[in-house]
């Protein structure tokens, strides 16, 4: 009966809006849309969404709330550093309130983000963590989450933090990822998404943390001078224990998630470890962070630019954790995985960028940090 229905009614509702579309009236299709409501309420009412749900729905997709934010956070991100830059040079009480006004208006934000994630989880009726798109406005949302929390003492960090969460927005937004609200795949109609999945890619936030003030501690490197030397070792050391703070938490998150990664893969697969290449990469990750975390206990790798420039450049483990496994190797965590193979030019403009810095920031070190 479904079939037969659906087979007069979709050909007629065409016909209707292509005369609609010449004529400007639209009654006869609106009775067609009238009448295949009442056919799925009358045939689907178990699996219908609710009005609520609709609305909510039609409400996410009328505001964009992720587009709107990224270019919030693009504002305010890049705003809040380069106030807080000059506060370095020069500190007002007009800097000050600049500097709590932005940050309020971040948090308001971030409020804004944790409302789109929990209208969308409630739309779904899944965590809203579950497919590429998913993925990245979560770690977006995390990344910035770790960044008010670590930097309740360090602007910068709110900073870097609102820049990156800008940026993978941005990302999450290209071409080649899916915003709509789609079916749970049925391998992944488990509680482990909200444990596993939630744990794993979370840690991803603190990594992407560490990255980015390393990329900001090797910048203020290189803007040191003989006037600004003691101010900006300051900073330099507030930044490096905070991005030692935020890879031990991601370093912590990941290895969890991992563990539990297994007791998943247990129950789905019949065996905890196969070494699928997400799993192998994840593993990769870990050994990575973990490498980074304890150089500081051999006395040839200590000092703050190579702790700095290893977390920047330890980030492309991640990447290739997080993307790369998905577009360039087949297992079975190829849930998110794209139609093509790609390599944004941004990855090899990213690779040149961290080159040019470490090389720049080493040589601004060796003259001014070396010593002390």
């Amino acid at each position: 009966m479904d079939s037969v229905y659906t087979r007069q009614i979709i050909p007629i509702y065409r016909q209707s809006l292509l005369e609609a579309r010449k004529t400007g009236d639209y009654s006869k299709p609106d009775k067609y849309v009238e009448s295949i409501k009442s056919f799925q309420k009358k045939f689907g009412s178990e699996v219908l969404p609710s009005d609520r749900k609709i609305k909510a729905e039609i409400a996410l997709n009328k505001y964009d709330i992720f587009r709107t934010l990224y270019r919030y956070y693009l504002i305010l991100g890049v705003l809040l550093m380069v106030v807080v830059i000059a506060r370095i040079f020069r500190d007002s009480k007009i800097i000050k309130g600049l500097i709590y006004g932005i940050i309020g208006i971040i948090i308001i934000t971030f409020i804004m983000h944790t409302a789109g994630l929990i209208i969308r989880w409630y739309v779904s009726g899944h965590a809203p963590w579950s497919d590429a798109y998913e993925s990245m406005i979560y770690v977006a949302w995390i990344t910035l989450g770790m960044g008010l929390a670590l930097g309740r003492k360090s602007d910068l960090t709110i900073a870097a933090t609102t820049f990156v969460a800008a940026i993978i927005l941005f990302f999450a937004h290209e071409n080649w990822t899916d915003p709509a609200i789609a079916n749970l795949q049925p391998v992944l109609d488990s509680y482990w998404v909200l444990i596993h999945v939630s744990i794993i890619v979370g840690s991803y936030g603190p990594f992407f943390v560490g990255c980015i003030l390393g990329v900001i501690a090797l910048i203020l490197m290189i803007m040191t001078t003989g006037s600004n030397k003691k101010k900006m070792d300051l900073a330099i050391k507030e930044l490096t224990i905070i991005n030692e703070m935020a890879l031990t938490i991601g370093l912590v998150m990941l290895t969890i998630g991992n563990f539990l990664g297994g007791m998943w893969a247990n129950e789905s697969w019949g065996r905890y470890w196969g070494w699928d290449p997400k799993e192998t990469w994840a593993l990769v990750s870990i050994m990575v962070y973990a490498f980074v975390i304890h150089m500081r206990l051999v006395p040839g790798l200590r000092g703050k630019w190579l702790y700095n420039f290893i977390s920047v450049i330890a980030v492309y483990s991640i990447l290739m954790t997080y993307f790369g496994v998905n577009f360039y190797l087949k297992g079975l965590h190829s849930y998110a995985s794209g139609d093509k193979v790609i390599t944004p030019n941004s990855v090899y403009y990213s690779i040149m960028f961290a080159i040019v810095l470490g090389g720049v920031s080493y040589w601004k070190y060796k003259k001014h940090y070396k010593k002390s």
